[in-house]
């Protein structure tokens, strides 16, 4: 069984009617289709505003300014709890508004993201790189969402 809970930080979240579900469905659809499977897994979503994330980034990765996703896998991995995703409103809004996609669509791609750090995968060396960003694509277009990757106005 995949469990997953939504805390709501930042009331401004709420402003999007649904996306919550549509978070735990790509968070699922993450968990269940990546190179690494999961069927029984649990996953804390934090949905939080950009202070909260700043802090956080400056605690942990001495960085000293808000970011748009942060992902804690849990140290033991005890009733298959695989850790938390923390995601910033204000900072996730500004990006989708920049790159002009739907604001949920860009909350659905940090979700995949943040979900798949926890399955262990990363991006800091292009070899990393091309083995997470084409899985994060596939699964979004899963998910009927662009390839957050392609160019400015390619989505194919």
């Amino acid at each position: 069984m995949i469990r997953i809970e939504i805390v709501v930080e930042e009331a401004k979240w709420r402003r999007s009617p649904g996306l919550p579900a549509k978070m735990k469905r790509a968070a699922r659809l993450a968990l269940r289709k990546s190179r690494k499977p999961r069927t029984s897994a649990a996953l804390t979503i934090l949905l939080a505003g950009n202070e909260t994330l700043h802090a956080l980034n400056k605690r942990f990765r001495r960085k000293n300014k808000p970011t748009n996703v942060l992902s804690f896998p849990a140290k033991a991995n005890k009733d298959a709890y695989l850790g938390d995703v923390a995601i910033a409103y204000g900072v996730a809004r500004d990006e989708a508004r920049v790159a002009g996609k739907p604001f949920a669509d860009h909350a659905m791609h940090l979700v995949v993201h943040g979900v798949l750090h926890l399955l262990g995968y990363d991006h800091e060396t292009e070899q990393q790189a091309t083995v997470m960003e084409p899985l994060e694509t596939a699964l979004l277009a899963h998910l009927g969402i662009a390839d957050p990757y392609a160019p400015r106005g390619k989505t194919a």
